[in-house]
């Protein structure tokens, strides 16, 4: 059998030197490469002439799950190699691999994510036997620092080792019997003449075994899949950057640094590692921190030394580093450097060490050939940008009393929704009560905006499309955070989004139903209240999705507080605030299930309830008063019932929080707080003091003059309400004053100096 199967790295130089001569010398009749098979019709869409780095992106949707992958390739991945290759010798060239959308990739977002990292017991066998940190550092050892004579002994010795005789994972066995039937068609087909197949080195053993088995289906080149019925699947090319290449920011290729590796590919091992030190050097100085040549001469005797210990015929990638390292970093290290572990770099790393790696990952940014083939919602989305002016870099405004403003608003709501970079808002609405009415953005042309516009496109084909199954995608991510939620629907009327599906009012119900936090479900319910009730400028009044998340977040919040026992816990304004938005669900929004009777009835149950913390009694008695006319028999005692002197701020900040109109209405119980509060003593009402200060800041100072008129008018006292609120003194001395009054005139009756209540 004229077969030959190369095991790979993704995005090894020397893997990729393998796979070119190998082509070149065999000159095969079919190329069969790793890669999703529903892209072999459109394999020419590769070979435009492209920038590279490049990636295949595949997106897929349907009511189960949304997922998004890439396969990258760069100048030095063995895959881009062999298409190379391939189309340099004739040879005809196929992806053999299930494609992207495939269950088989559920579980990850990149096709070339490697499979040895699941297999960490050999590779750690491996790093102990020959002196190395990890598996990038060993196979810098073994393969990229190696000789070309012998590489492919090397590499198949490698990874029959990574592989051992452990059974693989379901996903990889399906892929591997799908990639062995294109390889025995492959054979079949070529009649005798070579075939080359370039997989990932993990797959190898595993291929040839079946490659070499009877088939058991018929003859014939296998069966591309197709998206199950109702789902959908589309795969465009998209530029790529190194820093998305880079294992360091999180890529799970395995392969860091990847513009070393492209120094390594273009000029050899002591190229890349005098490009390395001035590399890292020019950044470092553009950053400020200062490198002298005497520093960068030991880095470079440090990497030659250290390569000379560990057996480089050269300096490799972490004898640099740990070259630069010795030479730059005085202090002590208090996390590992990140080219000793494997992942992504941690917290707490020098300076001068983020910048190492940041300079060995490179700015390189891919540019696709203008003939590319791109999806509807760039054309569409550049279409809008241009009609709205927006394709010009700068400040921009949308007045959303305007029409046209607000259609302005929508684009780049929609277009920040998608993450495509660029588009910064700088002030515009926060809330759906935010009484701001005109935006102001400042607009880039990012190099990565073709990149996220080409991804997005999987959520529809327009901006307005896209941006609603964007946010009902942010729906079902929020269900347990109510805050998203709240955020998610005002960026759904932001983005002028008002159909969201049949089944998000049950989600919203759902999500809402199960919050626990009161002050959170408050805030949702005074959003989606306003939104639901005033919002015709955003297009959202009367919608029914919000108004589904009204009654569920009015009902959940009277379930919630009921059953709040935390008698000692000081005011929290949240809690109020979520008494208050039921106030206003409760008086505007009957039509959509919120019952007044069963508010009533919790209101009488917390209020009286001395478990409950008194800042919600407090509420819970404001929301009865405005709700019901008699709401207690004789509230002159429930107001005295709960009124202490260690409490009584606490409880007034819940009841002016939800219902001032008790206190200022004429004849309302502004007399009795008078009393009760005038017969505190004066350590009691000092006591007090701060907790009656933050409960009167819910009066604005006009509310606050009309109270100190009526209070003199109570007492008898002439004179302007208004310099009662102009005291040069503070409100904390007089107290004290009073209290020391208080302790002298005890301490004189004590000494029988004056009579009991006399007062000197």
């Amino acid at each position: 059998m004229s077969l030959t199967v190369i095991g790979v790295r993704h995005h090894s130089p020397a893997c990729a030197r393998l796979v070119g001569a190998t082509i070149a010398a065999l000159r095969p009749a079919h190329v069969l490469i790793e890669g999703p098979a529903d892209m072999n019709q459109r394999i020419g869409e590769l070979l435009l002439g492209h920038e590279l780095p490049v990636a295949i992106f595949t997106s897929y949707a349907d009511e189960r799950r949304r997922h998004g992958s890439w396969a990258p390739f760069c100048e030095y991945s063995p895959e881009w190699e062999a298409l190379r290759a391939a189309r340099e010798c004739g040879a005809e060239t196929r992806f053999i691999d299930l494609p992207a959308w495939h269950e088989a990739f559920a579980d990850r977002d990149n096709r070339y994510a490697d499979a040895e990292l699941r297999y960490a017991e050999a590779v750690g066998r491996l790093c102990e036997s020959f002196g190395v940190d990890n598996s990038d550092a060993l196979w810098d050892h073994v393969v990229e620092m190696g000789p070309d004579e012998g590489l492919a002994e090397r590499l198949t010795a490698y990874f029959d080792v990574i592989r051992g005789d452990a059974e693989a994972g379901t996903s990889d066995t399906a892929r591997e019997a799908y990639m062995a039937g294109w390889i025995r068609a492959a054979v079949a087909d070529a009649a005798g003449r070579p075939v080359v197949a370039v997989v990932g080195g993990f797959h190898r053993p595993a291929l040839l075994r079946l490659a070499a088995a009877p088939a058991d289906a018929g003859p014939g080149w296998p069966e591309i899949p197709q998206p199950p019925d109702g789902a959908t699947a589309r795969s465009y090319l998209v530029p790529y950057s190194f820093r998305r290449l880079d294992a360091f920011g999180g890529y799970q290729s395995g392969m860091p640094s990847p513009e070393y590796y492209q120094q390594l590919w273009e000029s050899g091992p002591e190229q890349a590692a005098r490009h390395l030190v001035t590399a890292v050097a020019e950044r470092l100085r553009k950053r400020g921190q200062a490198v002298s040549t005497a520093d960068l001469i030991a880095a470079r005797a440090g990497a030659e030394a250290l390569a000379r210990l560990r057996g480089h015929s050269c300096p490799a990638r972490v004898d640099v580093l740990d070259g630069l390292a010795a030479a730059l970093v005085s202090e002590a290290l208090d996390v590992p450097l990140p080219w000793a572990v494997r992942g992504t770099v941690t917290a707490g790393q020098h300076p001068a060490v983020i910048e190492m790696t940041a300079a060995l990952s490179g700015d390189r940014h891919g540019r696709l050939h203008p003939d590319t083939p791109l999806p509807p919602l760039v054309h569409a989305a550049t279409a809008e940008l241009e009609r709205h002016g927006l394709d010009r870099a700068g400040e921009h405004g949308a007045d959303l009393l305007d029409p046209r403003g607000r259609e302005i608003s929508r684009v780049l709501h929609r277009l920040r929704v998608l993450a495509v970079p660029g588009f910064r808002r700088i002030t515009g609405p926060a809330t759906g009560i935010d009484p701001v009415l005109a935006e102001r953005w400042t607009v880039q042309n990012h190099e990565q905006r073709l990149t996220a516009l080409i991804e997005a496109g999987g959520y529809g084909p327009t901006l307005e499309t896209a941006a609603a199954a964007r946010i009902a995608e942010s729906i079902d991510q929020a269900a347990g955070d109510l805050g998203a939620l709240a955020g998610t629907l005002f960026d759904a009327a932001l983005c002028g989004v008002t159909d969201l599906g049949e089944d998000v009012p049950e989600r919203l119900r759902q999500g809402v139903s199960a919050g626990s936090d009161l002050p959170v479900l408050g805030r949702v319910l005074a959003v989606t209240l306003a939104l639901w009730r005033h919002d015709r400028l955003l297009g959202t009044a009367g919608s029914e999705a919000l108004a589904v998340v009204v009654a569920a977040a009015t009902r959940r919040i009277l379930w919630l507080a009921e059953g709040w026992h935390a008698a000692g816990a000081p005011a929290d304004r949240g809690r109020i605030a979520a008494v208050a938005a039921v106030r206003d669900a409760v008086l505007h929004a009957a039509a959509v299930g919120v019952d007044r009777v069963a508010a009533v009835e919790v209101a009488a149950r917390v209020a009286a309830d001395r478990a409950a913390p008194p800042d919600l009694r407090g509420a819970f008695y404001g929301l009865g008063h405005v709700l019901a006319e008699s709401f207690l028999e004789d509230p002159a005692q429930a107001v005295r019932g709960a009124f202490a002197a260690g409490t009584a701020g606490d409880w007034l900040a819940g009841l002016f929080g939800v219902a001032r109109e008790p206190v200022l209405a004429p004849g309302g119980i502004l007399g009795l707080l008078d009393e009760l509060v005038t017969g505190f003593g004066a350590e009691d009402f000092l006591v007090a003091l701060p907790a009656l200060r933050q409960a009167f800041e819910y009066f604005p100072p006009r509310e606050r003059e009309t109270i100190g008129e009526r209070l003199m008018a109570h007492r008898g006292v002439d004179g302007y309400a208004r310099d009662l609120l102009r005291t040069t003194v503070p409100a904390e001395i007089v107290a004290a004053g009073l209290a020391l009054d208080e302790n002298v005139e005890r301490r004189l009756a004590q000494a029988g100096l004056i009579s009991a209540g006399e007062t000197r």
